[in-house]
């Protein structure tokens, strides 16, 4: 019974409805894992040029890796805060993720840094 709490306190339940090509419905079950080296970083992202397309992907792109658990893109400042478990991401992946958005050339990051 106490593991069981535990294991409810240590994991973050998320289902979403999902439909596959054939037209069926059902529920798609995602568990977060415990964080186990909580990291925040920022960065800048040179080549955006709108907020919903640009800055958007990139956004939704990082808060689908494994190990992020919050990702911010703020297209009017240029800047990408990510929050992550640096026990499954680094800032060099979460970087090469976000350059290798669209054509893989259109977006480059600098000033990557932990905060």
């Amino acid at each position: 019974m106490v593991f069981a709490s535990l294991l409810m306190l240590s994991c973050k339940i998320e289902t979403e409805q999902s439909t596959d090509t054939e037209g069926t419905t059902g529920v798609e079950v995602k568990i977060d894992k415990p964080v186990v080296e909580a990291k925040k970083a920022t960065m800048t992202i040179e080549g955006m040029t709108c907020a919903m397309g640009c800055a958007k992907t990139i956004e939704t792109k990082l808060s689908g890796l494994d190990g992020v658990q919050k990702a911010v893109v703020d297209f009017d400042k240029k800047e990408a805060t990510i929050e992550y478990d640096g026990a499954v991401q680094t800032i060099e992946t979460l970087t090469k993720t976000i350059e290798a958005v669209a054509d893989g050339k259109t977006y480059k990051v600098k000033d990557a840094k932990n905060i």
